[in-house]
């Protein structure tokens, strides 16, 4: 958490906050178990108006930020967005733009995606396989006029509300995207279970699917770029439901009552307490300075990336499922906000690199 933000920068996530309390409240999204849509389309169409989808395209293009340092507005946002636990398809659709936005040739698509009339999703997980965006099964061979792709995505989020897919595949001269309708021949979408709520995933087949040639989005780089955007959202999420967590737990301690005093006043939960706000202090940092690195495209930007997603993975189900026990029985029930955030943690801390993967990325970063 910055220690002090720009008046605009206030407003912005004070806009976010207000309007997310309206639409989602967390009685709302505890109930959200179930195969239904997760988010109404109407309503992400206003969050787009808010600014939800402008922040990492430029001005020229229909976007602009609320500092001039955009993926820095952007982990505002998501530490709102992971305060309330909420629905919609952020993460996917600015992890898209974020890759468009480095070509040329889709500035039409871009402003749809940013105004909200279309939505868009990442496919880059493969059944079975690790965390290896670089390094795709799904091929792409070249036909009259285009590519034909042949394979299989999983773990696609908001898959069943997108009209598109960015979609990794190995060509011939090495990995690239391709922009791929849902409703294209060839695309089957099977629903898959969320341990999260309040998002919906989905496993899709592709076979013998025709995409054109001006449909591709070549570079390695880019997709990089995309992994890192897509790790920061995550880590600034997970950030902002800790906070929100640790607050309402030491409110709980302060006002529940053993042996005539508050259990806050035990040295032992004090103590717990202490490491809970060091880790999240700690959490929020690695978070900042991974986004300032990417920001400025900084030659360590993949390390402290990894070291953010790392460090926020491990500490931040620690510190959840301490503040479960320091609840009790209570901590364990459907009808405590509780374990919303513990789901919301635990499935980010799996996607994008567990903490594991992104440990053996720093050791082969530093030639270990």
């Amino acid at each position: 958490m910055e220690p002090e933000l720009s008046s605009d920068r206030k407003l912005f996530q004070a806009t976010a906050r207000e309007f997310l309390d309206k639409e989602y409240p967390l009685e709302r999204i505890r109930g959200m178990e179930g195969s239904g849509p997760a988010f109404d389309r109407g309503w992400w169409r206003q969050a787009a108006e808010l600014g939800w989808t402008s922040l990492l395209v430029p001005e020229e293009l229909g976007g602009g930020s609320v500092s001039g340092r955009s993926v820095s507005d952007l982990t505002l946002l998501a530490e709102v967005l992971g305060a309330g636990v909420a629905p919609g398809p952020m993460l996917p659709v600015n992890v898209v733009l974020a890759g468009l936005v480095e070509v040329t040739g889709h500035e039409d698509l871009i402003a749809a995606l940013v105004s909200g009339e279309r939505l868009a999703t990442w496919a880059v997980y493969e059944p079975g396989r690790p965390w290896e965006p670089l390094a795709p099964a799904l091929t792409a061979t070249p036909v009259d006029g285009g590519f034909r792709l042949d394979g299989d995505k999983d773990r696609v989020e908001s898959i069943g509300e997108c009209d598109l897919l960015l979609v990794s595949a190995m060509t011939p001269d090495g990995v690239a995207q391709f922009l791929v309708p849902a409703d294209a021949g060839g695309v089957s979408v099977t629903p898959q279970w969320s341990f999260d709520l309040s998002r919906r995933f989905g496993a899709v087949r592709f076979d013998g699917v025709q995409v054109g040639a001006h449909d591709i989005v070549r570079g390695a780089a880019v997709l990089r770029r995309q992994a890192q955007i897509a790790q920061l959202i995550q880590c600034a999420e997970v950030c902002g439901g800790l906070d929100r967590v640790v607050a309402f737990t030491t409110q709980w301690a302060f006002d529940r009552y053993s042996f005539g005093r508050p259990i806050a006043s035990y040295q032992a939960l004090k103590h717990r307490f202490a490491d809970m706000r060091t880790w999240l202090e700690a959490c929020y940092a690695t978070t900042a300075a991974a986004a300032d690195a990417v920001q400025d495209r900084a030659p360590d930007a993949a390390e402290l990336v990894s070291v953010a997603k790392s460090f926020v993975g491990d500490h931040s189900v620690r510190i959840l499922q301490d503040c479960v026990q320091i609840h009790g029985g209570i901590g364990v029930t459907w009808e405590h906000d509780l374990h919303l955030f513990l789901r919301r943690a635990t499935l980010n801390q799996s996607l994008y690199g567990t903490p594991q993967d992104h440990r053996l990325r720093l050791a082969e970063l530093a030639g270990v």
